[in-house]
């Protein structure tokens, strides 16, 4: 787990440095001792793929699509995907773990992007190695933006869940291929963002954890930090083993408890 202690002073200090001081300082070399006790970095680009846009229209909401790339023949499985925004103030924004009979090959969120950076997806593999590859984007302000919605309207909309199918140009009758979203309403404040009215720092309050199960059989869980935008939702693709019911489950950093079961065929909430 993260430490924030101290965060939000660090945080803004970086925020008003100009975007060329941060392309100036590499934090990589430093996060891969900091997140992975320096283990060997392997070129990922036949294993895992990033898609940012280049410059996002919203730094508060920037999407990411994480693919997977090993080939039907390779014996190997991805195990999780990390996914580190450089020069944000906690840069590991979210861990993956895959369900080892999921076969998750998509996943997309969004996420809040501080600065202009480098974002790093790490895949650690079933043969113990981490595999690496990045896309630069450029953005700025993205964890100290103001909520869209007001305090209120997020306290009353917390917890609530909302799970959905879509159809894909694969799925025949036949089909087992499946993707689904989960969304969950929650602030998610980075402890970055100023209160408008008290103009005090909203204290860091934030979905940490995520687990989704068809069946009692994992399919994909995360691990998140305060660059997960407000409102976090995660859109997937599985392979389905015939499950009745999909559940999930959610925790944040006040300790609640957010829980929801769907028919598993069910195309909307």
């Amino acid at each position: 787990m993260l430490c924030f202690a101290s965060l939000a002073s660090v945080a803004l200090a970086a925020s008003v440095a100009p975007a060329a001081a941060a392309d100036a300082y590499d934090p990589w070399p430093g996060l891969v001792q900091d997140i992975f006790n320096n283990r060997p970095m392997n070129d990922g680009s036949d294993v895992i793929g990033i898609e940012m846009p280049a410059r996002a229209e919203d730094a508060a909401i920037v999407p990411v699509t994480l693919r997977t790339k090993l080939s039907p023949g390779d014996n190997r499985r991805i195990k999780t995907i990390t996914l580190v925004i450089d020069q944000n103030p906690a840069p590991m924004a979210a861990k993956f773990t895959l369900g080892p009979d999921a076969n998750v090959t998509e996943i997309s969120t969004r996420v809040r992007v501080n600065n202009y950076t480098d974002v790093h997806a790490v895949a650690e593999l079933s043969d113990g190695k981490l595999y690496v590859t990045k896309v630069y984007v450029k953005a700025s302000g993205g964890c100290s933006a103001p909520a869209v919605k007001d305090a209120e309207e997020a306290k009353n909309r917390l917890g609530q869940m909302r799970y959905r199918q879509f159809a894909r140009p694969e799925q025949g009758p036949a089909s087992n291929i499946r993707e689904a979203q989960i969304m969950i309403g929650h602030p998610n404040n980075s402890g970055l963002q100023m209160d408008q009215v008290t103009h005090l720092y909203i204290p860091a309050f934030f979905i940490n954890e995520v687990q989704l199960w068809q069946d009692d059989s994992p399919v994909l869980a995360m691990e998140g930090g305060i660059s997960i935008s407000e409102d976090p939702n995660i859109r997937f693709t599985y392979v389905s083993n015939g499950a009745k019911h999909f559940r999930a489950e959610a925790k944040d950093t006040d300790g609640h408890v957010f829980q929801h079961e769907w028919n598993a065929d069910a195309s909307g909430t």
